[in-house]
């Protein structure tokens, strides 16, 4: 199958590591990309499992500062943009571009229920006040719109939007978008929905953003490779693997509660600390002792 030149593969959401005191842990996000990059897997920073509306502009250009070191070139660095205040969100882009960003991906506002016009004008305005490629990302569970594939579709012929990252857990608007996007050599279609991976790739996406790449990226590039030689068979085993992993850290928990969970799975593969920025908090004891045995049963 054929795949988008640039922007193709296995970006993981990449979790913000935090120290005791509430800073990023930049010794942390040292492990976490070079355990990406050596398993071919790019990184989205300040993602909605990376807590990006809770990270500042400066902590967010350490972060990719680091990364860019880290990676030296080897991967992609995607640098997350959320918010609702848009001279906020210009100075964020400059400074993450400044900082070695690879690629913008925004978010909707989300503070106000925007029309489709409005969604998209901001991006059409985004797009040209950046120095960087634009990637659209559609989130429902935490903007509470969805990006209309019309809208995205008129968006995806402006110059420097380059793909979107749907995240949006809707099978029959999956399949509709990659009737649209999957033959399109200038927009990439990334599947932001874990558990539709093999699925997408299979039906033309260029690449998957797996949060349980987080500690498994071998596995979610694995699945990949697999889906790009066209061996579903192993593409869709891997992925009923990495659906069960997930559930460890999400089964009964709410959405921050899981970003938590995560990162007691992370600690327990000595990538980083449990802490949390607020007003996110970490699990209670009980909880966390389950997932570090509930794990245990994939290692």
């Amino acid at each position: 199958m054929k795949v988008n030149e640039k922007y193709h593969g296995v970006v993981v959401p990449m979790v913000t590591p935090v120290t005791k005191d509430g800073d990023v842990d930049l010794k942390a996000v040292e492990k976490i990309i070079e355990n990406f990059a050596r398993n071919n897997v790019s990184a989205l920073i300040m993602g909605t499992t990376g807590e990006g509306n809770s990270v500042s502009a400066e902590q967010g250009a350490r972060m990719i500062e680091t990364a860019t070191k880290v990676s030296a070139g080897r991967i992609l660095i995607y640098a997350g943009l959320c918010g609702t205040c848009w001279s906020e969100q210009l100075r964020a882009a400059k400074i993450f571009t400044e900082a070695g960003a690879d690629v913008i991906a925004a978010t909707l506002p989300s503070y106000y229920a925007l029309t489709p016009d409005q969604m998209y004008e901001y991006y059409k305005n985004l797009s040209e006040n950046i120095s960087i490629p634009l990637m659209l990302y559609n989130i429902t569970i935490t903007t509470h719109m969805s990006i209309p594939l019309d809208v995205i579709e008129r968006l995806s012929r402006l110059p420097n939007i380059v793909g979107l990252k749907d995240s949006e857990n809707d099978l029959e608007r999956m399949e509709q978008a990659l009737k649209i996007f999957a033959d399109r050599d200038d927009f990439a279609y990334f599947c932001g929905c874990a558990a539709n991976s093999a699925h997408a790739m299979k039906l033309g996406a260029d690449g998957i953003v797996p949060s349980v790449g987080n500690y498994a990226p071998k596995l979610y590039n694995d699945l990949f490779e697999a889906a790009l030689k066209g061996d579903f068979d192993e593409a869709e085993r891997l992925q009923r693997l990495t659906v069960d992993m997930g559930k460890v850290n999400t089964t009964g928990l709410t959405l921050g509660q899981s970003l938590a969970g995560l990162k007691v799975i992370m600690k327990q593969f000595g990538l980083c600390e449990t802490y949390m920025l607020p007003p996110l908090t970490e699990l209670d004891a009980s909880t966390a002792e389950r997932i570090k045995s509930e794990i245990k049963r994939f290692y």
